[in-house]
């Protein structure tokens, strides 16, 4: 009862509105608030910290992302001072909504708990997360921006100051939720990610068109953090087969990644990928029940999520947002060839 009544909720929202769709100049203000704030944290850094933040935007260092714990350049927060780490959030929050924010602070903070757990406090750390900026920041220019750590991974890249493109985007959590007795017992940052799907697929599943195409999960979300996403395998339901209410639960998990993001870049993203509507598809394998391991995706023409949740028993969770085309904004500045690495 509990998910028909979510169902009938997503059916109603207002989040998918037939609304013109975004134009570049709608975005503007986004690309002059980032560049206001990245100049203002530059001009807080002393010499040494502005070499490590610093990149040409051409350089390869732009596309050379990751999730897993590694070596990583760019400016950790470990080396700033508290201001200067305000300045960071203040970054943060010119991309992301509210809701995006608490669910980088929870990641982050499940560094610190793991660190307190396992006794690793140094390979734990909440403050190794680094800042990276391509280019020269500006409110007419191009350029772009990374904040990453381990199970983070944000990438920006800002086209002429009108275009705006958000991925890769990488958020995991482990554990998936703290089931241990501790302060943090109940933490789940990405409920609503897990919940909406299993609720879609099981729903798929009831009326007979099940989503299910494996009962064993991939060890790991398909495309790693490869540099150019590739097109997975066509399967499971797609949405040009799904009811009105299941295609609206559909784009309510959609609208889960997007709204990471503030109101005019969230909009302009669910306008792109709703618009391809009917070349999505949802796909499950695994179990279906709550605490079993599971992997589900959704594909479109060039839009891609893919949610793993298979390590520590079902109780690690990596989810990326892909765009086939658009990763590193490489639609935005005309670049299509070069990038298979």
């Amino acid at each position: 009862m509990k998910r028909l009544l979510l169902l009938g909720l997503f059916a109603s929202s207002s989040l998918f509105a037939k609304e013109p769709v975004k134009t570049t100049a709608d975005l503007q203000p986004v690309a002059a608030d980032m560049a206001t704030a990245a100049n203002a944290l530059i001009a807080s850094l002393d010499e040494a910290q502005v070499k490590k933040a610093r990149f040409p935007f051409k350089s390869d260092e732009r596309e050379n992302w990751g999730f897993v714990p590694r070596k990583r350049n760019g400016l950790p927060l470990k080396e700033l001072d508290d201001k200067q780490i305000s300045l960071v959030r203040a970054l943060l929050k010119t991309t992301l909504s509210d809701p995006g924010l608490k669910k980088v602070d929870t990641i982050m903070a499940l560094e610190a708990f793991l660190g307190e757990i396992e006794k690793r406090p140094d390979f734990r750390n909440p403050k190794a997360y680094f800042t990276s900026i391509f280019g020269d920041p500006s409110a007419t220019g191009t350029w772009g921006w990374r904040y990453e750590g381990h199970h983070l991974a944000l990438n920006y890249t800002i086209a002429n100051g009108k275009a705006v493109a958000v991925t890769p985007s990488f958020f995991a959590s482990n554990p998936g939720e703290i089931t241990i007795e501790h302060k943090m017992k109940g933490t789940r940052p990405l409920a609503a990610e897990e919940d909406l799907a299993r609720a879609l697929a099981t729903t798929l599943k009831e009326s007979g068109k099940d989503p299910v195409y494996s009962e064993k999960p991939p060890g790991e979300i398909l495309t790693g953090s490869d540099r150019k996403a590739k097109q997975l395998d066509p399967v499971g339901i797609k949405a040009s087969e799904m009811t009105e209410t299941q295609q609206a639960a559909l784009k309510e998990l959609i609208a889960e990644y997007a709204n990471r993001h503030r109101k005019e870049l969230a909009e302009a993203d669910i306008a792109k990928i709703t618009a391809d509507l009917d070349n999505l598809s949802f796909a499950w394998a695994g179990s279906l029940k709550r605490g079993e391991a599971y992997y589900y995706r959704i594909q479109g023409t060039t839009f891609l999520v893919e949610v793993a949740n298979v390590q520590n028993d079902g109780n690690h969770v990596h989810a990326v947002w892909r765009d086939r085309t658009n990763d590193f904004g490489r639609d935005l500045l005309g670049d299509h060839v070069g990038h298979d690495h």
